[in-house]
């Protein structure tokens, strides 16, 4: 059996951490099970390069099984329903402005490529009842399979420093919540490491909250994994996450974690991270400062991060990768 993964081309000096997480995944399927990455040949902006990804499928060889595995979601269109499978991550593309975009997206990122698809995987039971609310697709037809946690994560244990903790916050989009954390921390002695550029409104409060910061882009995987080494704690207070990564990566270093107590995010944290209100400055405030001052709590959430990252280890999560792709191609047979 050959599985051939379909994956967006990349984009310069930006990294996919999905199609990070796939590396990461294939290394540990069966000796048995073969396999392919196919890119798409444009990288996926603009309708004239989205349509010729899609076109250029019907030239393209397939194999017994199509994983569609990042945001081409439409390719699924030419390819032979009883031998694909696609990932979909989240709905955030149904939080865009313009109301036409987001009719166009639910159709051809939702709609038709869920009914060109034998099987969808979510990578959490909240995306799936996300699915469920806005699409026609059958509940059985969904399989919850989670994230895993690129291997590049280990532990590396290091000393909480409690007068001026740096604190990691990953992502800079409006859902990572970046305005508040700044206005939470107003008093705070700590470092604010971001990954990303702040938007200019984030930057304005950063400034306003007088927030000791520091940001940068482009960043290389190795690059990222220090980020997390050098930190003594990650902010993760989203307003919307199909999975939440950070979470885990933070859980496998050994970082205490403050994350949002809606979404995903409770799914994907168990009792490996302090749950605060994200929408609420002061649960945020009173949750990053239970961290900083109760050692005994903190070191808490770090031994149950140990615990709590097992959930989401490439090999456990290449296994029930595996049994799926069987499991479809004894029924292509």
């Amino acid at each position: 059996m050959t599985v051939f993964f379909f994956q967006r081309k990349p984009i310069p000096k930006k990294t996919f951490s999905i199609e990070v997480l796939f590396d990461s995944l294939r290394k540990h399927l069966p000796d048995t099970l073969q396999y392919q990455v196919v890119r798409s040949s444009f990288v996926n902006s603009g309708w004239g390069k989205k349509l010729y990804n899609t076109f250029e499928i019907l030239f393209k060889s397939q194999g017994d099984i199509n994983h569609i595995t990042g945001d081409v979601h439409y390719i699924a269109i030419f390819m032979k329903k009883r031998k694909t499978i696609l990932t979909i991550h989240d709905l955030n593309l149904l939080n865009l402005p313009s109301a036409f975009k987001r009719t166009i997206h639910r159709w051809f990122w939702l709609e038709i490529p869920i009914r060109k698809s034998q099987v969808v995987t979510v990578i959490s039971q909240t995306t799936k009842e996300q699915i469920l609310q806005h699409t026609h697709c059958p509940p059985e037809k969904i399989r919850v399979i989670y994230n895993c946690v690129s291997s590049a994560f280990k532990a590396h244990p290091k000393e909480f420093r409690e007068r001026e903790p740096i604190i990691l916050q990953v992502g800079i989009k409006p859902n990572k919540n970046l305005g508040r954390v700044a206005e939470a921390l107003e008093g705070i002695s700590c470092q604010l490491e971001i990954i990303g550029k702040p938007l200019e409104r984030d930057l304005a409060l950063l400034e306003k909250y007088k927030i000791n910061y520091r940001w940068e882009v482009d960043l290389t995987n190795e690059q990222v994994v220090q980020k997390y080494i050098d930190c003594d704690m990650l902010v993760f207070i989203s307003t919307y996450e199909g999975f939440g990564l950070p979470i885990i990566e933070a859980n496998a270093v050994g970082r205490p974690v403050v994350t949002s107590n809606i979404s995903s995010m409770p799914e994907v944290a168990g009792d490996a991270a302090h749950l605060v209100d994200p929408f609420s400055v002061s649960s945020i405030r009173s949750g990053i400062v239970k961290v900083i001052r109760e050692p005994s709590y903190r070191e808490q959430l770090i031994k149950n991060g140990w615990n709590n990252c097992q959930r989401f280890m490439p090999s456990t999560i290449a296994a029930a990768y595996a049994q799926l792709y069987q499991e479809v191609f004894e029924q292509t047979r």
